[in-house]
């Protein structure tokens, strides 16, 4: 089987023309659904038409070039990412991974690659948080994971999301036909966003999990009252229960780590009545909790209870409520498209290791539906979602060639019936 690569300058003028579709005043900004999108849509369907791929928008909304084998019933071998971004993030993530599968796809054609399976590159929709307040749109759609109360959700303007689906191509009254059970497989390259693979030289991650999220609502409830003449001695504070449950939440998630990955944050806090003047008489956090494992996730939320009562107890103060706002499960990736990660990485010379996956991707909703399987790339400091955001171009072209190597590996498996 030859080994292949891709042709890493037209790869790297890719990323470079695509990431300059930006907000000029908040670079690298490209929303979904805004005429900046529409825009990289434009080009990239120019780009899979120039690469000989047959490009349509399916009902979900999601951008894809498909290359059709010779028999037709032939199952789907997917790979592809996101093209939209989060304010201020977006050079790299997920304009890389469709970058990357597109330039898989003509270093196959330009080596007379003979395609067993179809081949499909996507661009799905809206992977990143939208203004309608939902993520990974187009791959829910793949999923049959859109139903009414999502199509409702209102957005700028008081725009429904089915409104918004429709206008940049999509078909919500032929959102049934978005489903797909023809999958025999998904890849897809992103860069970490985290600090692992860079800090210790390892050119690939091939990753086992994409995390589960839970995200919990706590509340104390304390006692307002003039913080220049309450004492200290007798000060019910919520804000100061707040923070002993902050250092908990810490220190438990350390515990906690001996599990896969995991992590826990409290990004999100209000005291009340929030004056600088007045001792808090109610205070609440908002958690978010990431597990590789989800009796790890289970077992943390309710150690959550016990450790926010604890917190309470010692100033004086009540639980008033602690709520689980959103649960979703870790998704673990296909271990036998894992093992043709390493393979097609090992082809080439290049380390890799497992690392789970902290963030959500598409790849989790696919997973629903076909096997699924992630790399990664090494990110510069660990940086990501914010114009920092970097991966060295030929770091970045190494995993393009093992995700190439991958593609062309599992292609030269036998299809089946997905």
């Amino acid at each position: 089987m030859p080994l292949l690569r891709i042709d890493r300058a037209a790869f790297h003028a890719d990323i470079e023309a695509l990431s300059r579709l930006t907000d000029p005043a908040q670079p690298w900004t490209r929303r979904s659904f805004t005429p900046l999108f529409l825009e990289g849509r434009a080009w990239l369907t120019e780009r899979f038409a120039q690469a000989g791929l047959d490009v349509r928008i399916d009902p979900a909304g999601n951008l894809i070039g498909r290359w059709p084998a010779a028999e037709a019933a032939t199952p789907v071998l997917m790979t592809g990412s996101h093209s939209d971004t989060v304010p201020g993030g977006g050079r790299f993530d997920g304009i890389a991974g469709v970058a990357a599968s597109l330039a898989a796809v003509r270093a196959m054609r330009a080596a007379g690659h003979v395609p067993r399976h179809t081949i499909e590159v996507v661009d799905f929709l809206a992977e990143e948080p939208s203004d309608w307040g939902l993520s990974c749109i187009g791959s829910r759609g793949m999923a049959g994971d859109l139903g009414p109360r999502e199509l409702a959700l209102t957005g700028p303007g008081g725009e429904t999301l089915a409104s918004a689906i429709d206008r940049v191509g999509g078909s919500v009254a032929e959102l049934s036909a978005a489903r797909r059970t023809d999958v025999a497989g998904f890849l897809e390259l992103h860069i970490e966003q985290g600090p692992v693979l860079e800090t210790e030289g390892i050119p690939v991650g091939v990753v086992s999990a994409i995390v589960g999220i839970g995200r919990v609502r706590v509340r104390f409830a304390g006692l307002a009252g003039h913080a220049g003449t309450v004492p200290m001695a007798g000060r019910r504070d919520a804000g100061l229960a707040l923070a002993r449950f902050a250092l908990a939440v810490r220190d438990e998630a350390r515990r906690a780590g001996g599990n896969g990955h995991f992590t826990a944050t409290i990004g999100v806090t209000r005291v009340e009545p929030g004056g600088a003047n007045v001792v808090p008489g109610a205070a609440e956090a908002i958690v978010d909790i990431r597990a590789e494992r989800d009796e790890a996730m289970a077992r943390y939320v309710d150690t959550l209870h016990d450790v926010a009562a604890a917190a309470a107890a010692a100033e004086g103060c009540t639980v008033e409520r602690i709520e689980t706002l959103s649960l979703t499960t870790a998704v673990p990736c296909d271990e036998g498209l894992q093992a043709i990660i390493r393979a097609a990485a090992g082809r080439l010379g290049h380390a890799t290791r497992p690392l789970a996956s902290g963030a959500g991707h598409d790849a989790a909703f696919v997973a629903r539906f076909a096997p699924s399987a992630m790399l990664f790339a090494p990110s510069r400091e660990g940086k990501s979602h914010c114009p920092d955001e970097w991966t060295d171009p030929d770091a970045l072209a190494d995993a393009a060639d093992a995700l190439l190597g991958a593609l062309v590996l599992r292609d030269s498996a036998p299809p089946f019936n997905a």
